[in-house]
């Protein structure tokens, strides 16, 4: 898994790529619980996402948790087909708030 963080009009945007597997999913974590914790709006681009299992999901709704205890907002944006397949399987589609674009999710404020 590879990742980049950079700030798009005050959000934090996370970009995952590749596989958030057992193996990467701590990094995942980590990143994304460190971002969470600047109190920031905390967009994650998934576009590059080709795999992800439930240690990856798992690392997601740990930081969506904890921004939502925070009162900050937490979205997931440009799902790929991989990922999104997953989500929905987990009827987790359901529970975060998934853009189709950044462009969408800065302009709805997420």
């Amino acid at each position: 898994m590879d990742h980049s963080i950079r700030e798009d009009r005050g959000a934090l945007v996370v970009s995952l790529a590749g596989d958030v597997d057992l193996e990467s999913s701590p990094r995942a974590r980590t990143v994304l619980l460190d971002c969470v914790g600047q109190n920031r709006t905390v967009l994650v681009d998934m576009s590059a996402i080709d795999y992800i299992d439930s240690s990856g999901v798992a690392s997601l709704v740990e930081a969506f948790q904890s921004a939502r205890k925070a009162g900050s907002p937490f979205a997931l944006v440009s799902v790929s087909e991989a990922a999104l397949r997953v989500l929905q399987l987990a009827r987790l589609d359901r529970i975060f708030t998934i853009h189709a674009s950044l462009d969408d999710a800065l302009a709805d404020g997420s």
